[in-house]
């Protein structure tokens, strides 16, 4: 797994790629914590590339979002160009009404 961030004005855009899997789950939920303690308290993930996502990495995003929403009053987090099976995935879960999905980074950006 491959994570990279680019500091936009109004989020940081975080892009995943390769597989999002139990052991690289912490990793994920690390860097995003991070950014949450450091002020960033919005964030748009990009998921075009990303494999696979395990149940650790679903974790990670569910952790990341509680916290950026609680730590920070206004924070939150969401998901762009999610592939059809990570999309498949959230939903299988439910996870899919806990997250903002939008089809492409500008909206996503745009959301903030």
């Amino acid at each position: 797994m491959e994570i990279k961030t680019e500091v936009m004005n109004r989020c940081v855009l975080v892009s995943l790629s390769g597989r999002v899997d139990n052991f690289h789950a912490p990793d994920l939920e690390t860097a995003l914590l991070d950014l949450i303690r450091s002020g960033k308290k919005n964030l748009a993930i990009n998921m075009k590339d990303v494999d696979l996502i395990s149940s650790g990495g679903l974790r990670a995003l569910v952790t990341a979002e509680i916290k950026a929403r609680r730590a920070v009053p206004g924070g939150k987090l969401v998901l762009s160009e999610l592939p059809a099976l990570i999309q498949e995935s959230l939903e299988l879960v439910g996870f899919h009404h806990l997250f903002q999905i939008f089809d492409s980074d500008v909206e996503a950006v745009g959301s903030f």
